[in-house]
């Protein structure tokens, strides 16, 4: 048999003289490597080679010639580190580091491996290595920003890594930027250097700019939740949304652009970064930017609120005493707020928040946002409580209310409710005794009616504001037309036609108003998709008591507790 050279044997294969090998001679026979343990978490960042891999090939030759070495590690150093790249990086690398490996690793075994397997004859000495002279190889990332090298040893008398390889080898693949030169001066004084994957550059990330933002100081939504302490009551005085502010006074920060900072990759590429975009400043009515324009400040004391697109300070009116003839009515454009009583016969109008910490007699108050009484309302049934937004008080007695969002309050007696949205009852007393409550959504209370049966209505559904608002201008027309016709009765005068002229002149004012109403009144109805929820709650009702929702009507004739009424196919359904 011919005398084989025992490298290449054992390195491309003779199957056949090994199994005919003895125990003697497979004893001297190279550790075959074997596939390592499988470990209980696998390395993301590292890649494995089969047994039978190119590189692994190579790597048995390098240790037939040098002795034992390490096994192939090829690993993306510092995975975790402040620098390093996601899992999901990671795997797309891998997969572009294999091709590369692949296709270095299979040329190299080429230059490597006999023309003809069997070339010698008998007798013959087998074909001797070729020299090869130690070879890296640089491979880049996807996205340019960062380069590794891996070096293969010298095989025969080859030389080898010297300088001149690892320029050669980063010059092919243009890399000329980040390079760590201190790494590249050592590595071919490495006694670990080949099979391994080295960090040889790392380049620039562009950094985009941040935008610019707002810091608030000031709330731009305050809290509407009502805290109901261990006796079910409700502190009416800490109810406050007034948000007060000197002159001066910061009300939100501006937090500048930054600019971005371009680039490079490892191949001197410039990569553009984006500035930041500044952000829009919610400068509003009586407020400015401050001289360096990072703060917005207000220009006048008062109370700040935020508009759904700027922030502007109103003017607060403090009315320390009561609202009497010693202030007379009160109309206002910004807030108000009263720390006394609104006597009878007076006015409070204010296109912002209401507060009243006393009680509202036989007043009229008209806020424009949120009307606020602490100690609640006697109206003797001549008080008119309009909000634009909710009405929060302890108790609300013998009133005409009108509230656009919510109504909160103890204890409801003999009142005309209109509301938008909900009318709670829960707190204190939790009783909506006699009168009529008109919501268009849901109304909560503890107890609906008396033990008298004093006769109580619910409405439920609708557009109970705006029926309101035309109840109050039919009756504007009708006292218009009864004044008009008693004038017309009076004595011919100067003075009887021009009265007679502006009377007929604010009629048909009305009437046009009332038209216009009308018909805005049915586009709402209309474009309603859906009622809502349209609901009864109470823990209990006691005779004298009826709900209505929609068409549908019931009157309790006994005590039912616990009650929730709701319209299911066109009737009212106590559960």
């Amino acid at each position: 048999m011919a005398n084989k050279n025992p490298l290449l044997s054992w390195l491309f294969g003779d199957r056949e003289e090994e199994k005919a090998q003895t125990p003697e001679q497979q004893a001297e026979t190279p550790v075959q490597l074997t596939t390592p343990p499988t470990e209980a978490k696998a390395d993301l960042f590292r890649l494995e080679l089969s047994p039978d891999h190119a590189v692994n090939k190579l790597w048995r030759l390098w240790r037939e010639q040098a002795g034992y070495q390490n096994p192939p590690f090829f690993r993306f150093e510092d995975p975790e580190g402040k620098d390093g790249m996601s899992a999901s990086q990671a795997k797309q690398e891998l997969a572009r580091l294999l091709l590369t490996v692949n296709a270095s690793a299979n040329q190299r075994l080429g230059r490597i491996q006999p023309k003809k397997a069997g070339k010698a004859q008998e007798g013959e000495d087998p074909p001797p290595l070729p020299d090869l002279d130690a070879q890296a190889v640089a491979f880049v990332s996807n996205d340019r920003l960062t380069a590794w090298v891996f070096v293969y040893p010298p095989v025969g008398e080859g030389k080898e890594l010297d300088d001149g390889m690892l320029s050669k080898a980063l010059g092919e693949k243009q890399i000329k930027y980040g390079l760590d030169e201190d790494l590249l001066d050592a590595l071919p004084d490495n006694p670990e250097r080949y099979f391994r994957l080295f960090l040889a550059a790392r380049g620039e990330a562009a950094v985009h700019g941040k935008d610019g933002r707002i810091v608030d100081l000031f709330a731009r939504s305050p809290e509407r939740k009502l805290v109901v302490d261990e006796y079910n009551r409700v502190d009416y005085a800490a109810i406050s949304f007034i948000q007060n502010v000197e002159e001066g006074d910061v009300i939100c920060r501006i937090i500048e652009p930054t600019p971005g900072e371009n680039g490079k990759t490892v191949l001197g590429q410039e990569l553009s970064a984006r500035d930041g975009k500044a952000v829009t400043v919610p400068k509003g009515r009586n407020t400015a930017l401050s001289d360096d324009g990072a703060a917005l400040v207000a220009t006048k004391t008062g109370h700040v609120e935020f508009n759904g697109r700027t922030f502007q300070v109103k003017p607060v009116m403090e009315i320390d005493g009561n609202v009497d003839y010693s202030t007379g009515h009160i109309n206002f454009l910004g807030d108000v707020h009263v720390h006394g009583d609104v006597c009878t016969g007076f006015t409070v109008r204010a296109m912002g928040n209401i507060t009243v910490d006393g009680v509202v007699e036989a007043a009229s108050v008209e806020a424009g946002g949120d009307l606020i009484m602490v100690k609640g309302a006697q109206g003797d049934n001549r008080a008119v409580l309009r909000a634009g937004h909710s009405i929060f008080a302890k108790y609300l007695e013998n009133c005409c209310i009108y509230a656009m969002e919510d109504l909160h309050a103890d204890c409801v007696i003999n009142c005309d409710v209109y509301c938008d949205g909900l009318v709670e009852v829960r707190s204190g007393r939790g009783t909506i005794i006699g009168g009529s409550v008109r919501a268009a959504h849901e109304v909560s209370a503890g107890v609906l009616g008396s033990r008298s049966e004093c006769h109580t209505d619910v409405v439920l559904g609708g557009l109970p504001c705006q029926e309101f608002d035309r109840e109050v201008l039919m009756r504007e027309i009708a006292e218009l037309e009864e004044k008009l016709e008693k004038t017309e009765r009076q004595p011919e005068s100067p003075t009887k036609f021009t009265r007679m002229g502006k009377l007929r002149m604010q009629l048909s004012l009305n009437k046009n108003k009332l038209e216009q109403f009308d018909k805005d009144l049915e586009e709402q109805r209309e474009g309603q998709e859906s009622p809502g929820v349209r609901r009864l709650t109470c823990g209990v009702a006691y005779p004298g008591a009826s709900v209505t929702i929609g068409p549908a009507f019931y009157r309790f004739h006994q005590e039912t507790r616990p009650v929730v009424a709701s319209l299911v196919e066109g009737e009212i359904r106590i559960i």
